[in-house]
């Protein structure tokens, strides 16, 4: 798989990259994960089918994997995984995200899965676990779903505590969700510590559904920002696995383009990110080796003008796809 650099950085990622939010924990809002997992949430049962799915992405190229302290045991399944296959740090790339706790305690059904606080005691202590479990290999660094509201490109003291982790060698980047990740990412481009841009990378949602961030996305990228894409099949909704009756009119119309290319709807949806010129990863974030395995499959697709046209009439209002995706089931 191609190789480049994450925006203006050294760091050499894959345009293809694996994130790990479904396969470091039982409960996911990933339409069908628990039969990804076929129900077996016993850790060993799970760590061992994460490893099989980061082998799968080794083989098809990926170089690019992405966790958080939030994803359950996502840090210590890839970390093991990177130690067990004796993988060299100058060979990988890897990201983890701080800023939300894992509180579901290896349930599905429960009130709170994760719970969000942007301060510099969570900073502190969830760089330190991340360090612990993944060591040499981690290279990017980045604020969990920073949103306008969280206060957090405000806070001096996690700005600075960034900074510093920063001149030790680390990539600083944010995660963005929510209507307003244009002007978040805005904001965060416009912060600066001790006269220099704080942020190297920015991790956003954009896909056939939602493309509201994309201008501020080519912005970042232009100013040398790395861009890095998550949600590209929209939790499942982007698949054949959406069995929404108000969607159907909508999938027909992913079904016929993605015939038309002879490839599966959910390459189709990575494709269109690909196809973006500001981005350098678009994130599978595959659950199973089948997944990995067909997402992959989005470099091999040739992108027209007549594809894109073909496919704006599934395009969303970003309040619309914002509060469908927070009404999807934990399962």
């Amino acid at each position: 798989m191609e190789k480049q650099t994450l925006g203006s950085s050294s760091l050499n990622i894959t345009r293809v990259g694996l994130g790990l939010a479904a396969l470091g924990r039982p409960g996911y809002i990933n339409l069908g994960h628990a039969q990804d997992l076929q129900q077996n949430y016993d850790v060993q049962a799970m760590q061992n089918h994460a490893h099989d799915v980061l082998d799968a992405a080794w083989t098809a190229g990926i170089r690019y994997f992405d966790a958080a302290r939030s994803y359950g045991r996502a840090e210590v399944f890839l970390g093991s995984w990177l130690t067990a296959r004796e993988i060299s740090p100058s060979s990988v790339a890897v990201g983890s995200k701080w800023g939300y706790t894992y509180t579901a305690g290896w349930k599905i059904e429960v009130e709170k899965h994760e719970v969000k606080e942007h301060s510099l005691p969570v900073l502190q202590r969830q760089i330190k676990e991340s360090q612990t479990l993944l060591g040499s290999y981690l290279n990017l660094y980045q604020i969990h779903s920073a949103t306008l509201d969280s206060g957090v490109l405000e806070n001096s003291d996690v700005l600075k505590e960034l900074a510093r982790l920063r001149e030790g060698g680390l990539l600083i980047g944010l995660s963005l969700s929510g209507a307003n990740q244009a002007e978040t990412l805005r904001r965060a481009m416009a912060v600066r510590v001790n006269g220099r841009p704080l942020f190297n990378a920015v991790q956003a949602t954009w896909n056939l559904l939602e493309q509201s961030a994309g201008e501020a996305l080519q912005e970042a990228h232009e100013a040398g920002m790395g861009v890095i894409i998550k949600e590209a099949v929209a939790n499942g909704r982007l698949t054949p696995r959406n069995q929404s009756p108000a969607f159907q009119e909508k999938m027909a119309i992913l079904q016929e383009t993605a015939a038309h290319h002879n490839i599966t709807v959910d390459a189709l949806a990575l494709a269109a990110v690909l196809a973006q010129p500001w981005v350098d990863v678009v994130l599978s974030g595959a659950s199973t080796v089948e997944q990995l395995q067909s997402n992959v499959l989005a470099v091999n697709v040739k992108w027209d003008e007549e594809t894109a046209v073909s496919l704006r009439p599934l395009l969303e209002s970003p309040q619309t796809y914002w509060q469908t995706r927070s009404h999807l089931a934990w399962n």
